[in-house]
């Protein structure tokens, strides 16, 4: 085997998974879903049909991760994090066919506890907080918080705070890359 899964696990026959991929405790591996390399994936997790997950996405435990969800590398996903994937679900009327997309770009993180409202994208590198409930878009960089999510600032690559200046330029604390805030969009310079 190429990936590890605990003996707890469930893995349906069709799924790919990549090379160094870890599947814990009791998690249920789907049919036809992709599962790319390094990917780390927490107890009591589920990835149903159709799901992509690209290179070094980490699943935190207790995450669903619905039909029509897309996650780049890199993405982080918090413990009982929650996507939808219907807007107006019901027990009696049966919307498998309406599935809506969600797409997470690369080095995105989500919170412990968030909800992603079905058909909100999230822009790489961007940051939800913990506990917050996606129901727009987010941009590229940009930190979340709240119910509904609210934009409060914006997050480097390696997740930390931008501060800019009067000039539109930020650099990362920790990394020391330089950013530029240009009509509401944030750029890596270097």
């Amino acid at each position: 085997m190429e990936y590890f899964s605990h003996e707890t696990a469930v893995i349906d026959v069709g799924c790919q998974i990549g090379e160094g991929a870890k599947i814990w405790h009791f998690s249920h591996i789907m049919k036809d879903c992709i599962i790319g390399e390094n990917c780390n994936i927490g107890q009591n997790c589920v990835i149903s049909p159709d799901v992509i997950l690209g290179q070094n996405v980490k699943i935190q435990n207790n995450v669903s991760i619905y039909t029509g969800v897309i996650c780049e590398d890199d993405v982080f996903l918090g413990p009982s994090m929650v996507f939808t994937n219907v807007n107006n679900p019901r027990s009696a009327v049966n919307r498998r066919g309406q599935y809506e997309k969600t797409l997470v770009k690369k080095g995105a993180s989500i919170g412990a506890n968030a909800t992603v409202v079905c058909g909100n994208d999230i822009g790489k590198f961007a940051f939800i907080g913990a506990g917050s409930v996606v129901t727009k878009a987010v941009p590229d960089y940009a930190l979340v918080v709240g119910n509904p999510s609210k934009q409060i600032g914006w997050m480097s690559e390696y997740g930390s705070r931008l501060v800019f200046d009067e000039n539109g330029e930020a650099t990362c604390e920790e990394s020391k890359e330089k950013y530029e805030l240009i009509d509401g969009t944030v750029k890596k310079l270097n």
